[in-house]
């Protein structure tokens, strides 16, 4: 672990530097309100407070509550770099900085990470849940531990973790039995690492109106199925240097989330500029917006969720292999990509992201046995369901969320296709929660139709294939599997950790517990008043919150367009 502890001291020295100066020119102004339909726009908060382990929080909080480390925006293509900030919860180890964390450390004899906060960070004043003080090391402790202990908590997930102590007033020291992969998404700057103070869990966290961080926004405002509005905190830390010029942040009075279930609907809020900005737009949507409004700005970007249709290897006949492999054989997936998407998706892209290099393994380099579940072959998967004892074929049901417009289309055409080889679906389309929960509590449908966020290279083989994880609908179970993804995640060399994640994708797609289905591209669409923009989706684990610290309205541009 020396050599370890070596490499990871320099990468943490220099990752844990301010944000380089942005290269962007022009002036930003102040003032203004952003309203935004977000990646999720037909999708209202779930819940406010981090000890119920829900995947949408830093989308909802992420405005106000902060995290140790975050995605460092100078790196951005916008600003020059390389990074374009799309990914659900993937930040390249050259892409952080710190956040809350100031600096930080690996040290041995024990193994740890000495995590210094930065000075003078304050939560500001709540009326009713505390008064405002400065962030301490006891908060960090006390955010970690809420959240551990949770009876929520995803069984596992800090098991590499001994303990976590404020060593001082700004210093965390953060303990481990073993080295781990995730060490920094897990605690640092993932789905559940928000850092709050014991007064607003004291006060109610599930409670929105108790909400309170030391981040760029305040909720002042949630209607649930409608808006979640953010205020600006006036006496936020972070500054942004701008054509050599420091500016505190954030620009913006306010932001403001619209949720909008209907795809009709948020997209005449774009064209006739309710919104200033539209997250999440299908290609089809997009060939008609340029058309009606050029003035609109875009850009494309492969989207960051897998598409399929799990089956539960628990339940027959999805217990044979046979069966499973006969499914995706059924599916013309080089059809859905030509007809459904119109060219605009990737025929595989899932379970791991061309953006992950190093990482991803493309379909022409995979095994004979994998490329040909790509390829339309009903004959064949008529003799295998024969095979297996299914020669007039069978019935199942598939469960779908009514939230995704792109499901409710593709799901029938999908059941057209196995419908040709004697295998028909029943479709029950189910409102979010509903959905949701039938997952998590194991009590899915024999089918399970979905998108999965990639998350990142390690965590995608994890959360989906590990046995009894929370995003595991198929219900995949292999001990065997699990032991080698452990070993994975002990690995420091992280070229070793590469040629090890390519060989479990290989070994899970070949499995076949899904139908693999193609990744659409997804566009995002903004008017030309939105400034310090170009795309960027999420600088954390779907947290947009330090992205959208940095943009602004230009008000007088938007008065000259006539919005």
């Amino acid at each position: 672990m020396k050599r370890l502890g070596k490499a990871l001291l320099c990468g943490a020295i220099g990752l844990g530097l301010l944000a380089a100066p942005a290269l962007a020119q022009e002036k930003p102004k102040y003032g203004g309100t952003l309203e935004v339909g977000t990646v999720y726009v037909t999708l209202t908060a779930l819940s406010f407070d981090p000890a119920d382990w829900n995947w949408k929080l830093n989308h909802d909080t992420g405005n106000y509550l902060e995290q140790l480390f975050a995605a460092d925006l100078s790196k951005s293509v916008r600003n020059g770099g390389k990074h374009p900030f799309y990914a659900d919860a993937w930040l390249p180890t050259d892409a952080i900085r710190g956040e809350l964390a100031e600096s930080w450390e690996w040290k041995q004899n024990p193994l740890r990470v000495e995590v210094k906060l930065r000075k003078g960070v304050m939560f500001p004043e709540k009326p009713g849940v505390m008064a405002a003080r400065e962030l301490t090391a006891d908060d960090v402790v006390f955010s970690f531990y809420r959240l551990a202990k949770s009876a929520k908590a995803q069984k596992g997930y800090f098991d590499y973790v001994d303990k976590v102590e404020a060593k001082d007033k700004y210093t965390v020291d953060f303990l481990f039995k073993e080295f781990h992969a995730e060490w920094d998404y897990r605690f640092g700057w993932g789905y559940y690492s928000p850092i709050y103070p014991k007064e607003m869990a004291d006060a109610g966290a599930s409670n929105w109106k108790n909400g309170n961080g030391t981040g760029p926004f305040m909720l002042t405002d949630f209607v649930q199925g409608s808006s979640n509005t953010y205020s600006r905190n006036p006496n936020y830390w972070d500054k942004e240097k701008i054509g050599g010029e420091e500016y505190k942040l954030p620009f913006l009075d306010k932001v403001v989330y619209r949720t909008i279930k209907d795809e009709a609907t948020f997209l005449t809020a774009l064209r006739t500029a309710k919104l200033d900005l539209l997250e999440a737009i299908r290609w089809s949507a997009a060939d008609d917006l340029k058309k009606t409004t050029p003035q609109l700005k875009w850009s494309r970007w492969l989207n960051m969720s897998g598409t399929f249709l799990a089956m539960r290897v628990d339940t027959k006949p999805f217990d044979d292999i046979r069966v499973r492999r006969a499914l995706n054989y059924a599916v013309n997936k080089q059809e859905i990509v030509k007809a459904y998407y119109g060219g605009n998706a990737e025929l595989f892209a899932y379970p791991q992201h061309p953006d992950y290099v190093g990482y991803f393994e493309p379909l022409d380099s995979m095994p004979d046995s994998v490329k040909e579940l790509f390829i339309y072959n009903p004959d064949k998967a008529k003799k295998l369901l024969a095979e297996a004892g299914y020669p007039k074929g069978f019935s199942f049901k598939v469960q779908v969320c009514s939230c995704s417009p792109d499901h409710m289309d593709l799901l029938p055409l999908v059941a057209a296709y196995l419908e040709q080889v004697g295998v028909k679906i029943e479709i029950q389309p189910m409102e979010y929660a509903a959905f949701l929960s039938a997952m998590t509590t194991k009590t899915n449908a024999p089918g399970y139709f979905m998108n999965n966020g990639h998350t990142n290279p390690t965590r995608s083989l994890h959360k989906s294939f590990y046995t009894k994880e929370v995003w595991n609908p198929s219900q995949w179970a292999d001990p065997a599997y699990d032991a080698k993804i452990d070993a994975m995640y002990r690995e420091p060399d992280e070229a070793k950790r590469q040629a090890m994640i390519k060989e479990l994708t290989r070994e899970i797609l070949d499995k076949a517990p899904y139908i693999w289905l193609p990744t659409p591209y997804i566009y995002t669409a903004w008017w030309p008043w939105v400034k310090g923009y170009n795309g960027e989706l999420r600088a954390g684990a779907v947290r947009p919150g330090p992205i959208y610290a940095r943009m602004w309205v230009d008000q007088e541009l938007k008065k000259k367009m006539g919005k």
